[in-house]
């Protein structure tokens, strides 16, 4: 039987989704049975092939961001969305309150601790957006598993059921919002 194809992306946000999916910790041993990873920051992988399930961890707030979930939706049958940042756009949102350059400039020049401070504007660094956005503001997203970050359990679970052919509904004792 053909190993499931599974890619992931982590982007802008603190991988703490991707660390509790790696806490699911024995349960792995038999994921990687059924499991083949590509594209992932866990196999360092940078090229996006056909997978069966792709999973977005982290918000989009640049436009390498966009272009990589773009990319993945394209290359994926299912879309999942691991943890808060993907799901609504978390704490990560919190910049589109301000306008881009006003947080640029309070971030690289007015902090009390900057001299003669500058916005860095390299070429190759991805422009942001005006605003951090979850995943479903880009692409479709197929489930979700929101949490800060998710439950081991609950991601534990969404794989689980999206192996068993379901799209995963999490019940309602594994949903976290904090």
């Amino acid at each position: 039987m053909a190993k499931v194809k599974v890619a992931t992306v982590w982007l802008e946000g603190c991988a703490g989704c991707h660390m509790s999916f790696l806490d699911i910790d024995e349960a792995i041993i038999e994921l990687a049975k059924v499991v083949e990873f590509s594209r992932s920051p866990i196999t360092d992988i940078k090229e996006f092939v056909p997978v069966d399930v792709g999973i977005v961890e982290g918000s989009v707030g640049n436009t390498e961001e966009e272009e990589v979930l773009k990319e993945l939706r394209a290359h994926c049958k299912i879309l999942m969305a691991w943890g808060d940042c993907a799901c609504f756009g978390g704490v990560c949102a919190m910049r589109s309150s301000f306008d881009k350059e006003d947080a640029l400039r309070r971030g690289y020049i007015e902090t009390e601790s900057t001299h003669k401070g500058k916005i860095p504007r390299p070429p190759g660094v991805p422009a942001l957006l005006d605003q951090v956005k979850p995943a479903n503001h880009i692409v479709k997203v197929d489930c979700y598993v929101p949490g800060c970050p998710p439950e081991p359990k609950a991601i534990l679970y969404a794989l689980n059921e999206l192996l068993a052919g379901r799209i995963p509904v999490l019940p309602s004792d594994m949903m976290r919002f904090d």
